[in-house]
């Protein structure tokens, strides 16, 4: 039971410490898209080498007769993502 309540506890001061967070900085926004973008980009390469691997295989046990396995596409090289200019803050 005392478990319980510490846990409640810690869980509503951390809940109350984060709602008190400054928003970002615009340097801190473009340093998250940009390590959002590259994520995207890593996803994409990543399939991209499973898929000339799986061809690789197909091709390794395919019957005569079979179709061939789909082509693979090469992803684009990475672009980063354009910086947007800083908003003129609202008065």
């Amino acid at each position: 039971m005392k478990k319980i309540i510490a846990l409640t506890i810690c869980l509503m001061a951390a809940s109350a410490t984060m709602a008190k967070l400054p928003p970002p900085t615009p340097e801190q926004a473009a340093a998250a898209e940009l390590a959002k973008a590259k994520t995207a980009y890593a996803g994409k390469v990543g399939a991209f080498q499973l898929c000339k691997v799986e061809n690789t295989i197909a091709n390794r046990f395919k019957v005569a007769g079979t179709p061939a396995p789909a082509p693979c596409v090469q992803p684009p090289a990475f672009v980063p993502p354009a910086v947007q200019a800083a908003a003129a803050p609202a008065k």
